[in-house]
């Protein structure tokens, strides 16, 4: 096996972080991962879906999404995956709103181009703008009118921001509600991934090298990620989760996801990540009911980038969730679908839905 190359797949497939990480492989989590390696994921099967299918972006490109609820719903519920994710990344938000809400809400959920089962599109089109874009057309056809609710978590935040960069006025009639959640406007090259100072220098230089790796021999760090599992799975644990004894099955659906990332897809979205600066978006949100939401110990974009946007927009709800790493919205399910339902049950009074009887 080539470690070298089972390291940078990993930690490049997990959230555009350092192929550099050295991280150790530790001997019982590698047990675990093994021990749950068949059937680890059977908690997160598939969910019901009320209505699913393709859409066309702007250059022709197919974002595969679906939708849970009534087409006559009141309000409109769209969720925005971070990346090297999916849109199955909103598990157990998708079942805790249909529990709760019910037939007052329709959900969207959509993957992001060259993720989960949409279309890659060229590499130029590799942007946090042009992802704005997409949701813009995704909104377009899915919900071309009445209100809606934004849920975005890390590179799904950036997008959401992007849509307010380019429409503004859409977030002044339409959006009532916005959540971002682990994510961040920029200085995302400054994050040290909570390595020791030598090494979070070192990881400026040495990924580029791993972006040419992996650009020029996708092959061959493709097989490094496969045969280096148990490297890959210690780097998704260590840098998407806060604790050591998070339910490996949740690690591995996350891992899972990760994998499902073409390296290629990879090496396109981390220089559009590292250059992303949408800080002055957020005056574009002032008018809605903003949520911010964050693990306390979220390596890879900490709590001081959710508290300056709240700095930014001092009416949002700040909520930073105890011993919850970045992939927040599974490590942490509880706390998240009580803000997340929080904040859609505010925009369902502010249009006038009372509070109605649940349905289970």
């Amino acid at each position: 096996m080539n470690v070298r190359t089972g390291l940078i797949g990993g930690a490049l497939g997990l959230v555009a972080t350092s192929a550099a990480v050295a991280v150790a492989v530790d001997r019982a989590a590698a047990a675990r991962r093994r021990a749950t390696a068949s059937g680890g994921t059977e908690k997160f099967a598939d969910q019901p879906v009320d209505r699913n299918g393709v859409i066309a972006a702007e250059d022709g490109a197919g974002l595969y999404y679906e939708e849970v609820g009534p087409l006559a719903a009141p309000l409109t519920v769209v969720f925005v995956h971070g990346f090297a994710l999916n849109l199955r990344s909103f598990f157990f938000q998708r079942r805790a709103i249909t529990d709760a809400l019910g037939d007052r809400v329709r959900m969207v959920f959509f993957d992001q181009r060259a993720h989960g089962r949409s279309d890659r599109g060229s590499s130029e089109e590799a942007s946090i703008d042009q992802l704005g874009r997409d949701l813009a057309g995704v909104l377009a056809t899915v919900a071309p009118y009445g209100p809606i609710a934004l849920i975005g978590h890390s590179m799904g935040g950036m997008t959401i921001l992007a849509l307010a960069d380019q429409q503004p006025e859409l977030f002044n009639r339409r959006v009532r509600s916005v959540a971002l959640m682990s994510t961040s406007t920029g200085k995302l090259a400054a994050v040290t991934l909570g390595l020791p100072t030598l090494l979070a220098r070192a990881k400026g230089p040495l990924v580029p090298l791993a972006l040419r790796t992996a650009r020029n021999h996708p092959a061959l760090v493709e097989r490094g990620r496969a045969l280096g599992t148990d490297v890959v799975w210690a780097i998704t644990r260590r840098l998407s989760f806060a604790t050591e004894d998070v339910d490996p099955a949740t690690v591995n659906f996350v891992t899972s996801m990760i994998a499902d990332t073409r390296i290629e897809v990879i090496a396109d979205y981390y220089p559009a990540l590292m250059a992303h600066d949408k800080l002055a978006a957020l005056d574009n949100l002032a008018n809605d009911e903003v949520l911010i939401l964050c693990g306390d110990n979220d390596l890879v974009t900490p709590p001081s980038h959710s508290r300056e946007m709240a700095e930014r927009l001092p009416d949002a709800e700040l909520v930073i969730v105890d011993d919850a790493g970045h992939v927040v919205l599974l490590e942490r399910p509880e706390p998240t679908n009580s803000a997340v339902l929080k904040l859609i049950e505010d925009a369902l009074s502010d249009i006038g839905v009372p509070r109605g009887p649940h349905r289970s």
